[in-house]
Order: structure tokens, then sequence, then C-alpha cells
């Protein structure tokens, strides 16, 4: 069974705007909410949304895309910039769409996008939900088995499934043996992709200057940045370490923190249900009274 018939009234499409083509799916009605997936090999919204997309959706008019260079949408990514090249399409989308403003939640590399997001252009997020965001503290230790897992996958022997199945199972979820073999079958036929092999969307700063530029905690907007946010992070994330929550709780003003013991860095797929119930509660209080749902 696919993940949209598990979803009801699940529909997507194509949009076009500038050299960008993004896929987007989307379910529900009402306040907008921008779901933005990581950057793991053969990610996409769908898949990284499939346990949260409907619980969401009786709530708000929830916003699923594949970030440029995933997916089904156009490929290549800025490397001397790629937080802030995704955080230009996100919200181009947003413009396409016609939303002036938006609940952004993000997931790792899709969190990085959405802090970034508003950091560049505030009155657009009007609540943040940060997943292990990438980008905390990153130029400040060496990076994790998890991180360098992913930035290798392309490189070396090139893509295969050993290399897929040793990252999902071993670093990116605490229970490895909860993984289907069809997720990762799924995602290594998507990471083969000429284009996505061609330009890997995710890989190391080609400088200094770029991996200074991917660190929010060398960003002096972050101790300003006033949009509502909440951090929930795994004990257990072998991909980015749990002590960004605390980094950014303390340079946050509106930042509250969560973490989930046992979990690794898929908070939304681990722990689904409280996922859901926390993320849709936070949102629900940042929402204009007049568009609150349900």
């Amino acid at each position: 069974m696919t993940v949209m018939q598990n979803i009801p009234g699940l529909r997507s499409r194509i949009l076009q705007f500038g050299r960008r083509r993004i896929h987007l799916s989307e379910a529900g009605e009402g306040y907008p909410v921008l779901m933005l997936h990581g950057g793991g090999p053969g990610a996409s919204g769908l898949s990284n949304y499939s346990r949260n997309i409907a619980a969401l959706a009786r709530h708000f008019r929830v916003l699923v895309p594949d970030m440029q260079g995933y997916g089904q949408s156009s490929k290549g990514v800025n490397r001397a910039d790629p937080f802030g090249d995704l955080s230009e399409a996100m919200l181009g989308l947003l413009d396409a769409l016609n939303i002036e403003s938006a609940h952004v939640v993000g997931n790792s590399l899709g969190g990085a996008c959405a802090l970034r997001m508003a950091l560049d252009q505030p009155r657009r997020v009007s609540a943040l939900v940060l997943m292990g965001p990438g980008g905390i503290g990153t130029t400040r230790g060496l990076p994790t088995r998890g991180l360098n897992q992913l930035l290798n996958y392309y490189s070396g022997s090139g893509p295969s499934r050993d290399k897929l199945r040793s990252f999902i199972r071993e670093s990116l979820v605490f229970d490895g043996s909860q993984v289907p073999d069809s997720i990762i079958e799924e995602r290594y036929q998507a990471s083969i992709d000429p284009e996505v092999i061609a330009a890997p969307p995710l890989r190391r700063p080609p400088g200094l200057a770029a991996a200074i530029r991917m660190d929010f905690t060398r960003d002096r907007r972050l101790a300003r940045c006033q949009v509502p946010t909440l951090v929930l992070w795994g004990r257990a994330d072998k991909v980015n370490r749990p002590s960004g929550g605390a980094a950014l709780q303390s340079r946050m003003p509106n930042c509250d923190l969560y973490l989930f013991g046992n979990v690794g860095h898929w908070v939304q797929w681990e722990r689904a249900e409280e996922f859901n119930a926390t993320t849709a509660g936070f949102l629900q209080q940042q929402t204009p009274v007049a568009q609150r749902r349900g």
C-alpha cells in the first residue's frame, strides 16, 4: 500500500517558478504547515512524514514538498550555501502558493532549511518545529559517524544498498529492526537516480567559509530570532548531536526543548503518536484564533 493510499485527500502536483521545479503533496485545510524532510540518500517528503501527515491534516493545511535536489523536484543545490539555496527554494514555493506566512516543520537538513528561512525572512515563518536539525555547532567538533556515513554515500565505491542499510538501521533510528526492507529499497532506488548521482544534494562543504556559513551557532541573527520554536531531539541521535538542542535553547529567545529517550534521528517516525500530538498542540497555540481548526 502506498503512502498516498494511507492519507485521505492527499493530492500532489508540480510547481514551476524561476529555475525551480518543486513536487508538492498536500492534505487538509486551514493554516499552512510546511513540512521539510531530511537530507539522507533517497529522502523525500512523503517517505519522511508518512506517519504524520494524516494526523496533522486534521488541524492544518499540510504542505509536503520534495526539497530542491530530492525526489521529483529539480536537482542541484548551491554547495557554497546549501541552506540558503534550500531556504530560497522553499520561500519561493510559498510565494508560488500565495502564502504570506506558514508554520514550518523540519527534520535534519529540513530543520536547517526551516531555521534559515526564519533567519532570512522571519515574517514568513510563524512558528518552527525542528527535529534534530542540521547545522548546530558543526564547526565546533568532528562529524558524527552517522553524518560521515551520509556525506560519504556518493563517494568511494558509490551508492549501494549496504551503505544505505547501514546508515538507516545503525545511525538513523534507535532500533533498526523496526525499519522494513521496503523502506530501504525505496530509498535506494531514489538515491541512484542519474540526476542525483550527477549532483548529490548534500556533500561536504567546499571550504571553510561554506562550513562556517552552515553553522547556525556562528550566526548572530540566531539570538535575535523571535519565532516561537519547539526543538525535538532523540537522545540517541547518531547523526546530529543531541547537545544541539541545548545550544539552540540557550541562544534563541523563544525556544522550547523536548528530548526523547531511546530515540535516534527520526523522532517523527520512531515516536509518531507523541510527535503528532506535541507538534499539533504547539502549532495550534501559535495559530491565529480565527484560523484554528479542531
